[in-house]
């Protein structure tokens, strides 16, 4: 990308724009397909590029990226930073309901191993992508949000820019992500699931519950004095 010039057009709806070059001369069509940067371009930005030609001999950029400072600034989409706040909000919340012994371990754990193994899996489909390789069903990315790795598919479609376009995928994934946050809730307070917190050791209610006065005095009355 040995071109410098200016994304002086650029319509995001349509996917495509126009860069004109710096050192003058005819503009050079670019399409999003060729941005190597990260986020969406946008006009009247620096960019370095590379030149090829289509099937009728017309300019194009075969790669384009932002120069110079907005180089620095479109490395991070704002989206990655949205989807890093909703995450470590997430995470923030479950240890510290593991802290105050309100839920096992094993909660925050599932958690955090799904999401790890749901970033690799959104990675290596964005690698297939790509290369037109066999892709990862998404019925089976749906399966992993919904069983707890939502966390780590929302990381993923925004440092990855992948499935972040398509609206039948983000509609079911949020599906996802609401069915499993309803479980996880069900789980915590609902009477009729007090047995499996059982047998998962611990009872958020109870947890919650202040102590009976009847209960304490008598705990008060038995106990040993020094």
């Amino acid at each position: 990308m040995n071109q410098k010039g200016f994304l002086t057009v650029w319509d995001d709806a349509k996917g495509f724009g126009f860069i004109t070059p710096e050192a003058g001369g005819e503009r050079v069509f670019a399409h999003i397909s060729s941005y190597a940067g990260r986020g969406r371009p946008v006009p009247d930005r620096k960019v370095t590029y590379s030149i090829s030609k289509d099937d009728r001999g017309r300019l194009r950029a075969g790669r384009f990226q932002y120069a110079g400072a907005a180089k620095v600034g479109a490395s991070i989409a704002p989206g990655v930073w949205v989807a890093a706040v909703v995450v470590l909000a997430f995470f923030t919340a479950l240890a510290g309901l593991f802290h105050r012994g309100y839920m096992p371990v094993s909660i925050p754990a599932a958690y955090g191993g799904v999401s790890l193994l749901l970033f690799v899996m959104y990675w290596i489909d964005k690698r297939a992508a790509q290369r037109g390789a066999q892709r990862t069903p998404e019925n089976r990315l749906h399966f992993f949000e919904l069983c707890c790795g939502w966390p780590g598919a929302l990381m993923a479609q925004q440092v990855f820019r992948h499935k972040t376009r398509k609206v039948s995928y983000q509609f079911v994934f949020w599906l996802a992500v609401l069915a499993n946050l309803g479980a996880l809730g069900w789980l915590l307070v609902a009477p009729e699931a007090a047995g499996l917190r059982q047998q998962l050791d611990f009872d958020l209610l109870n947890s919650l519950r202040p102590p009976d006065p009847i209960i304490s005095t008598i705990r008060q009355i038995g106990a040993p004095s020094d």
